[in-house]
């Protein structure tokens, strides 16, 4: 019986890097929210695992045996193989937690097919540090390297949202290497409106460093009136919050119409 899952986008509606580790990682305080879209996945049974990439963005993963979705298969066990169809309509190395969306649903497809191990976070957050957050799709806080999570409340769950991204790659490694190193405080209390409102992205700056085209994507963004407007995770996608779906859709409108070049992507908080 085939199995359909979104792999629901990502976004941080705020960023704070506390320090760098001894181990090269960066302690973070971060407010994960997910959109109601995003890449799609179909799975099916099959003698052994095995992925098809199709849609937009599709050129950008060349190789299916070094994609996440064929190692979050292979960390999770089994009685039989899937066979995976993955709709890539998000852009790749954008902030949005693509990749980590993907395995994320892979770990839902395999919860609805065969149940999970207990230590099914372990398992994920060997992938990358955002993959539990995403494999619960959820509103959360994330700290430590992002696998601590708390869920927080629904209070901007539907809020519509706009994704802006103006289609280049920004790999995350370099952004976090130039971010400045000064400590500007925890997340704010509150709830996740309030954290989002008063919060900040830390790799803003030293992304647009590296992509000054994300500057001209907030200006767009803040010109339609959002109630928050923020660049997500390490760019280069940024996001906009408005208080409903006319607002959004007239935003998305205006900036398709000044910026056809760019991506975007319309949908509601999860």
């Amino acid at each position: 019986m085939a199995i359909t899952e979104i792999a629901y986008a990502k976004i941080n509606l705020a960023l704070h890097v506390r320090k760098r580790r001894e181990d090269g990682y960066h302690e973070l305080e971060t407010l994960f929210a997910f959109v109601d879209a995003g890449d799609v996945l179909r799975a099916s049974p099959a003698a052994r695992d095995s992925l098809t990439v199709v849609g937009e963005f599709s050129g950008f993963l060349s190789d299916p045996f070094d994609n996440i979705v064929m190692q979050a298969l292979g960390k999770l066990p089994r009685p039989e193989g899937l066979d995976i169809m993955l709709e890539k309509n998000l852009p790749v190395a954008a902030g949005l937690g693509g990749g980590s969306a993907d395995a994320g649903a892979i770990f839902r497809i395999v919860e609805q097919a065969h149940g999970l191990p207990d230590n099914w976070p372990a398992r994920a957050s060997t992938l990358g540090a955002d993959v539990p957050a995403c494999v619960e799709s959820r509103t959360c806080i994330g700290r430590g390297t992002g696998t601590e999570l708390e869920i927080v409340d629904g209070s901007l769950a539907d809020k519509p949202v706009l994704l802006v991204n103006p289609r280049i790659p920004l790999a995350t490694g370099p952004v976090f290497m130039a971010w400045d190193g000064e400590d500007r405080g925890p997340l704010p209390l509150g709830d996740a409106r309030h954290i989002a409102l008063e919060g900040r992205n830390d790799l803003q700056a030293s992304a647009i460093s590296a992509c000054p085209q994300i500057a001209d994507v907030l200006d767009a963004m803040r010109g339609t009136e959002p109630f928050v407007a923020r660049m997500s995770g390490s760019g280069a996608t940024c996001f906009a919050l408005y208080e409903s779906n006319t607002a959004r859709d007239l935003a998305a409108e205006r900036i398709a119409s000044g910026h056809p070049e760019w991506w975007h992507l319309k949908g509601n908080l999860r």
